[in-house]
């Protein structure tokens, strides 16, 4: 059964949306299939409690194995932590040759060989920009725990802020207690006193996608530190340390695969975890993440997590072609809307912004179909009110693909794309406004 649960859910097709540049683009959309392999798979089999692969604009969900189960996430939580990071440095709060001094708490986890890789010392001060690329590349407890207190004031200060930008995001059912992963007991000091010791982050792989999307919509810069492979920390100093990269499917390094363009992004291990990944990767103009939630971890160097990963990266690729239609195009069942008090009683509509949709390798594009949802404040009796100028966008066209039963985060069965009028919307004459009144009591 578990392993036609799998087939079935291989078959499920889904879309994406790509929104990008106004253009005018040809009516027939363009299709382009994509393989990651030369020998293509239908299933995935994942070996792992939970995981989960999809576009990385959208969301459009490509494959799930067990999605909203809630499970440690381990240093996979340093996204959510990177992801305030980078809004406060955005926001001008934190800048990237700042000085951060490490307080004793924190230098107690940063030196504990058992919990973290880059020692940092009590009373001395380290660039925003060092411990920034410590905590990705290296997934240094004691820096993620630096630059937290740095954007909140006090390692609890942030928790609270994890929580709410959580929220934000659309996660659900989310347990935070430090900004790195680590267990409540570990972190000792920065740590909470009436929570049990051995608790640690959870969520779900649906909820670290989520994550992963809006850190990649927000922040695509954070994939130029993720890409690194090996780094110095402080090197010339007493604090010298030599990082390397604990995702190996990068460029270079053990389990990269040359069809998979990896970079990024996060794992995370741990006794309760496992083994985790956060994955990304970048195909022909297409960029998917996945995530695998407790992969086997039978020794340090044990590469199940990225095997995993490299298993439902291929599927996608391997299975799956996009579909390109561009702004100005019409869709099935978007084509035109219903007007109130205008000239004509309906107006043509097309696509505000180009939209890049996922169908399966054996569907055709006139399987997608939209249906309108106009701005409430431009509506009258559910109706298009005039005048409206041509071009003006006036809701969405929802896109939906039949069959689909995967869906989008969020849990929504269709996605949204901007939707305009091509022609100007004028008002009628109170004339003929008056006569269709008098037509309409009859």
């Amino acid at each position: 059964m578990k392993r036609l649960r799998q087939v079935m859910v291989g078959v499920v097709a889904a879309v994406t949306l790509l929104t990008g540049g106004l253009s005018t683009g040809a009516v027939t959309p363009t299709v382009t299939a994509h393989a990651a392999t030369s020998t293509t798979s239908s299933t995935v089999n994942l070996k792992a409690k939970a995981g989960i692969a999809v576009d990385a604009t959208t969301g459009q969900i490509l494959y799930e194995k067990n999605g909203d189960q809630s499970l440690p996430v381990a240093s996979m939580s340093k996204l959510l932590s990177i992801y305030l990071v980078l809004q406060a440095v955005h926001a001008g709060k934190l800048k990237w040759n700042q000085k951060i001094t490490i307080s004793k708490p924190i230098a107690k986890v940063a030196e504990n060989t058992d919990l973290s890789n880059v020692p940092l010392r009590a009373g001395h001060s380290y660039t925003v920009k060092a411990l920034y690329q410590a905590s990705l590349i290296y997934s240094a407890n004691g820096a993620i725990e630096a630059l937290g207190s740095a954007v909140a004031g006090s390692p609890h200060a942030f928790v609270t802020q994890m929580k709410a930008q959580a929220k934000k995001l659309g996660m659900t059912n989310v347990k935070i207690y430090n900004a790195c992963g680590l267990t409540n007991k570990q972190v000792g000091d920065l740590g909470y006193s009436n929570v049990a010791g051995k608790a640690e982050n959870e969520w779900s792989a649906a909820d670290q996608a989520k994550l992963a999307v809006a850190l990649l919509d927000k922040y695509p810069e954070v994939l130029q530190t993720t890409k690194i492979t090996k780094m110095w920390f402080e090197k010339g100093t007493k604090d010298a340390t030599k990082m390397e990269n604990w995702n190996w499917m990068l460029k270079g390094l053990t389990a990269s695969y040359t069809k998979l363009h990896v970079d990024g992004l996060k794992t995370g291990t741990s006794d309760a975890a496992g083994a985790n990944f956060t994955g990304t990767a970048h195909n022909n103009g297409n960029r998917i993440i996945t995530v695998v939630l407790h992969a086997a971890h039978k020794s340090e160097t044990d590469p199940s997590r990225f095997q995993q990963t490299q298993k439902m990266m291929s599927y996608v690729y391997n299975n799956f072609k996009t579909v390109t239609y561009h702004a100005g195009q019409s869709i099935t069942g978007a084509k035109s809307v219903t007007t109130h008090d205008a000239k004509a009683k309906t107006a043509k509509t097309a696509l505000a912004s180009d939209v890049k949709l996922w169908i399966r390798n054996d569907q055709v594009a006139s399987n997608i179909t939209a249906k309108p949802q106009l701005k409430a404040s431009l509506t009258k009796d559910n109706a298009l009110e005039a005048p409206v100028a041509k071009n003006q966008q006036i809701g969405t066209a929802n896109l939906s693909l039949k069959g689909d039963q995967l869906g989008f985060l969020g849990n929504t069965k269709t996605v949204k794309v901007p939707l305009k009028v091509t022609q100007s919307v004028e008002k009628a004459n109170v004339f003929v406004r008056m006569w269709r009144w008098v037509v309409a009591l009859f």
